[in-house]
């Protein structure tokens, strides 16, 4: 009984894809429906399988976990950021410092060659 399920559920949604297609000279407005519709259908199909349950019970576990989350205070993001950004500068000069001496050792290079 499952797997009917399952196969209804995607039924629905080609048969919203179907109908936006097929509807290709009606209003925008129309042929959103048609999809929306396809999707609710299938969402709700899909509530009643045996996946569609533990999907929402690990959507229902995950937004309790979420909750539980310790965010940043202003202050402790505004300090990260500052960290992150010096972090980048100084890195990039190093970067260009070390390109500058490498483009350098290649120039000598190449005119004690020639």
């Amino acid at each position: 009984m499952n797997k009917l399920k399952l196969g209804l559920v995607f039924v629905f949604i080609i048969a919203g894809i179907a109908g936006f297609i097929y509807l290709n000279e009606s209003a925008m407005v129309v042929r959103i429906l048609s999809i929306l519709t396809g999707f609710a259908l299938a969402a709700v199909t899909a509530k009643f399988t045996t996946q569609g349950q533990d999907f929402y019970v690990f959507c229902r576990e995950s937004s309790e976990e979420a909750k539980k989350v310790v965010w940043p205070t202003r202050k402790e993001t505004l300090q990260t950021s500052g960290v992150v950004f010096a972090f980048v500068i100084v890195m990039a000069l190093f970067l260009w410092f070390i390109d500058a001496a490498l483009m350098s050792l290649v120039k000598i290079l190449m005119s004690q060659d020639a």
